[in-house]
């Protein structure tokens, strides 16, 4: 599985001459060898993450930053990443430069990397691939992704008894079924509290666009909003909140130092609760190379951010009522009856969504105003 080691040197001139105009590659190495967890005296086990947006844009690729520097400070292991990595072309050549410079794991975190990284697996099979957030896999290639729609519903519980105007503004980046799921969480959770609310949708067409998000963002508070919620990469959106004296639900981290007091709360990722263990079993051998893996509130993956001191102690306890229960498997979003824009039935009561329906989701639940955009 080993490949000869390049020197740190050498690997930071080969992805940065990959890279495109802006990107950063950078290489770390971990403490000292382990000899207790697989690996062979001597050896190192290289870590490399291809992120899409930089890493100071404290939310999604600052998220999984968290994550490698956890990788890092494993004994015997040294890691590497180049930020700002388009989706397209240019991700499947810092993939394979990555995997030509003696990676053993190749973790890439943006859903427009999946058909890439799936290519470039093909031509390295001793190296093991990670794709987060899609759904194709190989033999040494996993995909690996958490049930964000659950804090995304009690996200909403916590949005829908604030609101005083029953406008929820929700900044949306791509439609694809992730986004989607979020916003239907989102606003179920909004209505089993405040059937009265709904949830209004712009979407940017970008993971990470500062301008466009603080746009949409004015864009809803400007339509009456008084909370606005957002699956994007910066705090702008929160930021456009509280200018306008309005409250925010952030995304993938807690923000509140960035943002202050009027972030009510974030559903927020914490990959390092995977990321650890995946490396420990690939240096143990014991990985299955084509995991796919959709892991909840129960692995500690997904979680709620801290409360803002607007949340009343009233809807604290039912969040956490309510987290108690998905966590113990006595409830979960996407069971019936659950009914879209058009007044459909698309869950019938006593039944649940599968999986793979959640993974494809391509309508809206009632409640959410905007259209899903063809295509």
């Amino acid at each position: 599985m080993k490949f000869g080691r390049l020197s740190a040197l050498l690997i930071a001139l080969l992805l940065a001459l990959a890279a495109c105009g802006g990107d950063d590659a950078t290489t770390t190495t971990g403490a000292a060898i382990d000899t207790t967890n697989g690996t062979t005296s001597g050896e190192v086990t290289k870590v490399a993450f291809v992120y899409v947006a930089p890493i100071g844009d404290l939310g999604w690729t600052y998220s999984h930053e968290q994550g490698r520097l956890a990788v890092e400070a494993l004994d015997g292991v040294e890691t590497s990443y180049i930020e700002n990595v388009p989706e397209g072309p240019d991700a499947e050549r810092v993939i394979r430069e990555f995997a030509q410079a003696g990676n053993d794991i190749i973790i890439t975190t943006s859903f427009g990397f999946m058909d890439p990284t799936l290519t470039v697996a093909a031509e390295f099979p001793d190296v093991q691939f990670v794709h987060v957030s899609g759904y194709k896999s190989a033999a040494n290639m996993s995909n690996i992704f958490g049930r964000m729609y659950q804090p995304r519903y009690l996200t909403g519980m916590i949005a829908g008894a604030q609101t005083e105007s029953n406008i929820i503004g929700y900044v949306a980046a791509f439609p694809i079924p992730e986004v989607i799921r979020g916003i239907n969480a989102f606003t179920l959770g909004v209505q089993s509290v405040n059937p009265d609310a709904e949830v209004r949708v712009v979407w940017t067409n970008t993971w990470f666009g500062p301008p466009e998000e603080k746009e949409a963002a004015e864009a809803l508070l400007d339509a009456g909003a008084d909370v606005i919620a957002q699956h994007q990469d910066t705090t702008e959106p929160q930021k456009a909140a509280a200018d306008r004296g309005a409250y925010s639900v952030g995304y993938n981290t807690d923000s509140r130092s960035f943002v202050g007091d009027s972030l009510l709360t974030a559903p927020i990722w914490n990959w390092a609760s995977k990321y650890v263990p995946l490396v420990e079993e690939v240096r143990a051998g014991t990985y299955q190379g084509d995991e796919s893996w959709w892991g909840g509130l129960d692995t500690g993956v997904v979680d709620l951010a801290s409360y803002g001191p607007s949340v009343t102690q009233e809807t604290i306890d039912l969040v956490e009522a309510k987290k108690a229960e998905i966590i113990a498997g006595d409830f979960d979003v996407f069971c019936g009856p659950i009914i879209d824009q058009a007044g459909t039935e698309q869950v019938a009561e006593g039944t649940c969504m599968e999986d793979g329906d959640m993974l494809g989701m391509s309508f809206f639940v009632k409640g959410v105003v905007g259209e899903i955009p063809a295509g």
